[in-house]
């Protein structure tokens, strides 16, 4: 039953549906371990009416991972149909703490993947899947401190909406509140940033293939979309990620020759940023704000601007794992210390507790902000051999992150149990 959110939401021994979870399926994927045998395995079980939710929520992943993003969502769908809340393994028999992840019914990349960061914390973690047209639960289940780890996505909006409407009757600490998470938007971050002394952070304009289609053959001028837009110009279908449909134009002919290859009608555009290094090089950090804190989760170092981490391929290159140690282990008392005045008002700006940040530099040595969101992967799955230098990274952030759950747990004790 949904809570009508009128009053203050109880709390309850919830029952709850064990499954293999996230990071350690993820993990068995990345290492390339053949999931087709449990694949089959859970099928099996699910064809003889013996399997538990868990393994139905583990199916969808694994289907997922194997490639198949539409059959995984359908099992997830039904399997949410009947059971909404999951316990992920946890080290301990009593654990220290116990965490409430509140997420959306999305595919595997559109929750924040707690999961990670709580690996051998001795922390509990439930997830419960607000479901639309559902809601939350008249109770609870029982816990110290909640965070929503539903994305800012177009398929999170309902799933939000009900979190935030029950906030103020959240009888536990609650953190990454829901109408904070909107604003990661790609449309309204900059919005959000402008200003900020140090900070540059081009305006990312929503424009429809017509308006495209129009500046494209001479009929309306960039200024005609937004005074900033300008060739040359970053375009990419909305809602899209991972550098999916991602594409620099120079001019109005590459405009037009991009449209061709697209069926989407609704884009982002932005001016393009030269954040090219003097050395030829570009490069693009991750950060993790961890309860207003930076910390350094990569440094990807490529020659071409379209840069994440696989694509620069850091494996490799000795050299560029040089850098990138050097990056994390000066990252307090150089990056972070040059950009401090920026991350700081960028912290308080965006509010959340967690948040993962793309940046780099401009040629100005500035902070050059590409987005910002609450879902982006910090793990601890590269080999120790080939990055010797990240496993100690990897921890830190992960002991902020559950020094920050600590915290507001015992900030919240005198909840009304």
């Amino acid at each position: 039953m949904q809570h009508p959110v009128q009053s203050p939401i109880s709390t309850t021994d919830a029952p709850f549906a064990e499954r293999i979870g996230f990071a350690q399926l993820t993990r068995q994927a990345f290492e390339g371990v053949d999931l087709l045998p449990l694949r089959d395995h859970l099928v099996a079980r699910i064809s003889e009416g013996t399997a538990h939710a868990g393994e139905g929520l583990d199916l969808s992943l694994i289907v997922q991972l194997l490639g198949d993003k539409q059959a995984g969502l359908a099992i997830q769908a039904e399997v949410l149909t009947f059971h909404r809340l999951f316990r992920s393994p946890c080290t301990v028999e009593k654990p220290r703490l116990r965490v409430l992840a509140l997420a959306a019914a999305i595919d595997m990349g559109g929750n924040t993947p707690i999961e990670f960061l709580l690996e051998q914390s001795e922390i509990e973690l439930l997830t419960l899947y607000v479901v639309d047209g559902v809601g939350l639960p008249e109770q609870l289940p029982d816990h110290d401190v909640a965070i929503v780890v539903a994305s800012d996505s177009e398929e999170c909006r309902e799933a939000l909406a009900g979190i935030e409407k029950a906030a103020p009757y959240w009888p536990r600490p609650l953190l990454n509140r829901p109408g904070l998470i909107g604003n990661l938007d790609r449309d309204k971050l900059y919005r959000l940033l402008m200003g900020i002394p140090g900070l540059e952070i081009p305006a990312t304009i929503h424009a429809r293939r017509a308006q495209l289609a129009d500046l494209s053959a001479g009929r309306i001028a960039c200024k005609d979309i937004a005074s900033e837009l300008r060739f040359p110009m970053i375009a990419r279908p909305r809602g899209t990620h991972a550098g999916v449909g991602l594409a620099k134009l120079d001019d109005a002919s590459a405009l037009a020759a991009y449209l061709v290859e697209r069926e989407e009608h609704d884009f982002f555009v932005a001016r393009f940023v030269d954040y090219v290094s003097p050395d030829g090089l570009y490069r693009k950090y991750r950060l993790a704000m961890v309860d207003g804190k930076p910390y350094a989760c990569h440094m990807a170092i490529a020659e071409r601007w379209d840069i994440w981490y696989l694509n620069a391929y850091m494996a490799f290159s000795e050299e560029k794992r040089a850098e990138e140690a050097v990056f994390m282990l000066d990252f307090d008392h150089a990056f972070a210390a040059r950009h401090k005045s920026a991350l700081d008002e960028m912290s308080r700006r965006v509010g959340l507790d967690y948040f993962i940040v793309d940046c780099a530099e401009n040629r100005e040595r500035e902070l050059l902000v590409f987005e910002a969101d609450n879902t982006a992967v910090v793990h601890n799955m590269d080999s120790p051999l080939v990055f010797p230098y990240k496993p100690p990274q990897m921890r830190k952030i992960f002991a902020a992150f559950t020094a920050m759950l600590s915290r507001h747990a015992k900030a919240g004790e005198g909840s009304a149990r």
